[in-house]
């Protein structure tokens, strides 16, 4: 188990390119279970989820290549309905392998989802919509076992704009005999792309980037290869580690219209923000930034995985602010690691407030899930002295080794082994 040291003092310069985004992956992977062949999806990044989705597939019979960000996935041979625990466990996205499996061969048994430790997070959504789409549902000994001898089209309402609920009914759909129509859907860009490149392997989905989805089954699907989106959250979190450190960076490989919400608070602090030739700049430097208070909300709203690291941002803000998650209220594990290097942060229902304060000092902090861990690891970067963040194998889920993009920014920050949890 890694372990990062972290040590104060350095101003970050300089330019990152921003990798593949990780929630599109685990969206496109899945989906080429729909057709029989050969699929690339390019600037894939290499995080231990893209890695974990290959192991779940090649278990249901999927064969890959994956080599500088392409990765090559060969569903001509699928052998196999069911996604086991030991898996599926590991990732909640693995759940997304449900409606294609069902779609295609009418029945997919997949483990319940396991993945970061905070919650609940329940999956209710996907198994109400694949019973709308006529599939028998059972839940026996910790598995979802779903069976169909064909989906039919038809009316689906989310009761939460839910962006797995959104791919995985996207995905069940496409291959249903008749016309679905599917409302209240999620519009965030990860969705966006996994209907395009449904289309592209021949489906006909009506409405995308709108919350109002209809889409028009098809006999079958063929294999086409795609480009990944770059990762907003990674951008997000390089963003912060910016201006948190009162720095100017550049980030390239970003698509800056799904960075709207955050780039306006950003501002709103007082960081100067620029975009010229596709190159983001932003620039702290010698500035005293001020508190803005935030809300997650479904996209284009301030998405609940900036919230932490908007969190560390604000502690050494100058004045009080509020951050509120209205998407998963429980999410605030990185609150009390945050107090322990000098934060002044009380937790009140489903948000904090945030009093800023003239510095954080190192301490040994402990990861607790994948955007708690760059929540810590950004207020490192700003504290005085040393910091070190155990349980860093959550970084790696969904960074692509965030510690050297730092270090190429002139962060001081190692990456050891230890044998602490």
């Amino acid at each position: 188990m890694d372990k990062f040291i972290i040590r104060s003092g350095k101003k970050l310069n300089g330019k990152i390119i921003v990798s593949g985004a990780k929630n599109s992956s685990l969206a496109l992977m899945p989906a080429t279970l729909l057709n029989s062949g050969i699929n690339t999806i390019q600037n894939t990044p290499e995080v231990n989820d893209v890695y974990t989705m290959i192991k779940l597939l090649k278990q249901l019979g999927v064969e890959s290549e994956f080599f500088n960000h392409e990765l090559k996935l060969n569903t001509s041979n699928i052998s196999s309905q069911v996604a086991p625990y030991e898996l599926v466990k590991k990732m909640r996205a693995s759940v997304y392998v449900l409606g294609p499996l069902l779609s295609r061969y009418g029945y997919a048994k997949v483990s319940m989802p396991g993945g970061c430790a905070w919650g609940p997070r329940p999956i209710n959504l996907h198994l109400e919509a694949m019973k709308k789409l006529g599939a028998e549902i059972i839940l026996e000994e910790g598995y979802i076992i779903a069976k169909a001898k064909k989906l039919h089209g038809t009316k689906i309402h989310l009761d939460v704009s839910s962006v797995g609920a959104t791919g995985n009914t996207l995905m069940a759909a496409v291959l249903a005999k008749g016309t679905t129509l599917l409302t209240n859907a999620a519009i965030e860009p990860e969705i966006i792309l996994l209907a395009e490149y449904l289309n592209l392997m021949g489906a006909k989905i009506f409405g995308i980037g709108t919350t109002s989805l209809e889409i028009e089954g098809q006999d079958q699907l063929s294999p086409e290869a795609i480009v990944n989106i770059p990762d907003r959250i990674e951008a997000g979190t390089l963003l912060i580690a910016g201006a948190i450190t009162n720095s100017k960076i550049s980030l390239d490989n970003i698509n800056i219209s799904h960075l709207d919400s955050l780039l306006v608070k950003l501002e709103d602090t007082g960081v100067k923000v620029s975009y010229d030739n596709n190159i983001l700049t932003i620039d702290a430097n010698d500035i005293r930034f001020k508190s803005v208070d935030v809300t997650t909300a479904v996209y284009p709203g301030f998405p609940t995985d900036m919230q932490a690291q908007w969190t560390a941002y604000m502690t050494l803000a100058n004045g009080i602010s509020t951050v509120t998650d209205s998407i998963y209220t429980d999410r605030f594990n990185h609150v009390p690691e945050l107090n322990r290097m000098g934060a002044n942060i009380e937790l009140i229902n489903n948000g904090a407030v945030i009093k800023g304060v003239e510095k954080l000092k190192g301490a040994k902090v402990m990861s607790t899930d994948l955007r708690a861990s760059a929540c810590l690891v950004l207020a490192g970067l700003a504290a005085e002295g040393s910091t070190e963040v155990l349980r860093i194998y959550h970084l790696d889920r969904g960074y692509q080794r965030i510690e050297e993009k730092l270090r190429m920014l002139g962060a001081d920050i190692e990456r050891v082994a230890t044998t602490e949890f």
